[in-house]
């Protein structure tokens, strides 16, 4: 079982902690994160793009010329799609790009995620995280404590305000509750700090 050092707000060791091997021990599998990473990048596109095709372009209602007779190619509008200012041909619509990847791949991505951590040092075990009102430099402070200086994502137990309100103005940091941890959020910040009691759900939804 992999052991990391376990802090209090203020960055003194006060403990150490044992995290469970089969979500944060694996050998990360980079093929299913890549595949985590394109699923929820797809998701978040808006798909609003829109051009028009030639039956909704303005204008166009009368034939330009006869249809025999003048020496020219046939037409039949001036917005069809060989014209300048005619309709597209094929273009971009309105689309859903979300898709989803099966419950066994996506749960072997986030331990994958959680593990890579691990493996590279680069989480932090909090033994709470808590704030009695939503303070920017207060929250500051316990990053500076513990040594973050970098894209961090601090996750605990519950969805705390004080704490949300506190970390969101500081750049390169995000707040998740444990619920809404994800492989993208974890790959893309350098630390992880999580608390205790966060570990603890996340091994038990994981186990």
């Amino acid at each position: 079982m992999p052991k990391v050092a376990l802090f209090n707000q203020s960055g003194s060791q006060v403990g150490d902690i044992e995290l469970s091997d089969a979500i944060f021990g694996i050998e990360p599998n980079e093929h299913v994160l890549h595949d985590a990473v394109v699923m929820q990048q797809a998701s978040l596109r808006q798909g609003t793009h829109k051009t028009k095709g030639r039956s909704e372009v303005r204008g166009g209602g009368r034939k330009p010329w006869r249809q025999k007779g003048t020496g020219r190619a046939r037409q039949g509008s001036i917005r069809s799609p060989q014209w300048v200012g005619g309709g597209v041909v094929f273009g971009p619509q309105p689309r859903d790009y979300g898709y989803k990847l099966p419950k066994k791949v996506r749960r072997l991505a986030i331990k994958s995620a959680l593990s890579s951590k691990v493996k590279a040092a680069e989480i932090v075990v909090l033994e709470d995280l808590a704030l009695n009102a939503p303070k920017t430099k207060e929250m500051v402070s316990i990053l500076s404590n513990l040594s973050v200086d970098r894209k961090a994502l601090i996750v605990t137990a519950d969805y705390n305000d004080a704490v949300a309100l506190s970390a969101r103005n500081i750049p390169g940091v995000t707040f998740v509750s444990v619920e809404g941890v994800n492989v993208l959020d974890v790959l893309k910040h350098d630390k992880l700090i999580i608390t205790k009691g966060a570990v603890e759900k996340v091994e038990e939804v994981l186990a």
